[in-house]
């Protein structure tokens, strides 16, 4: 039941996507037609994107009443807690909105390769194909003639990968925050540490897992990266302190 599932509401319209748009790009390459299909699912996702920024700009605009709270409350960690989590729902914050965002495209990736790693690609299953889906005479699996999108490995995509990622954490967190150590708590503490993984750990780990999959699955995520810097800039420079 999963796997039917899973067809009818993953596999089958990115397949149907990617077929779609391989036959009305010039060259027919699928690397532009993944691109775009990410374009696609970017614009789909964007209240949840633009939900996340704002749920961003709010907690750093509480950043100062939280610290408050840690120190009331430092020797009580779970009221510090409960007291924390209160101010968030009096404030309409909702802190796990950009885990929901990252947790959503998942599915997405798990279509795309399973889309190029079980030969969906350039053989075309027609019995997959909507009736309004033409089938197109020819696909280059080559991206723009030099990267093969059925490759199990391609250094040059994990790479981009690791390094957008890393720009859009410092881009999106911020600058990082000083704790004295006098300051410092368990929380706080909790908090540095979560902050260097996402800016440090987590591109190693997506280009390190990106190496390790076929390079449509990288592409994916590069151009999603790649979006969401653009859409950083375009939405309003949220650590410009004259607009916080």
């Amino acid at each position: 039941m999963l796997s039917s599932i899973f067809h009818v509401l993953i596999y089958d319209p990115i397949y149907n996507g990617l077929v779609f748009f391989v036959d009305i790009v010039p060259g027919h390459d699928i690397g532009i037609a993944v691109i775009i299909v990410t374009i696609v699912v970017r614009v789909i996702l964007f209240p949840l994107s633009r939900r996340a920024i704002k749920t961003q700009m709010a907690m750093k605009k509480l950043a100062p009443e939280i610290e408050e709270l840690k120190k009331k409350y430092k020797k009580e960690p779970q009221e510090q807690g409960r007291a924390i989590f209160a101010l968030y729902r009096e404030r309409g914050v909702h802190p796990f909105s950009g885990f929901a965002l990252i947790l959503i495209q998942i599915p997405v990736l798990l279509g795309l390769y399973w889309v190029f790693a079980h030969g969906g690609f350039p053989q075309i299953d027609s019995e997959t194909l909507y009736s309004f889906v033409p089938a197109p005479a020819d696909i280059k699996m080559y991206f723009l003639g030099m990267l093969d999108m059925a490759a199990p490995h391609n250094a040059i995509l994990a790479f981009l990968v690791a390094l957008s990622q890393l720009f859009y954490s410092r881009l999106s967190m911020g600058p990082r925050d000083a704790t004295s150590p006098v300051e410092a708590t368990l929380s706080s503490d909790m908090a540095r540490s979560f902050d260097l993984q996402a800016r440090y750990v987590f591109p190693l780990l997506f280009g390190v897992i990106s190496y390790f999959v076929v390079a449509a699955a990288p592409l994916y995520w590069l151009t999603s990266n790649l979006f969401m810097i653009g859409q950083e800039f375009a939405t309003g420079r949220r650590f410009n302190p004259k607009q916080e």
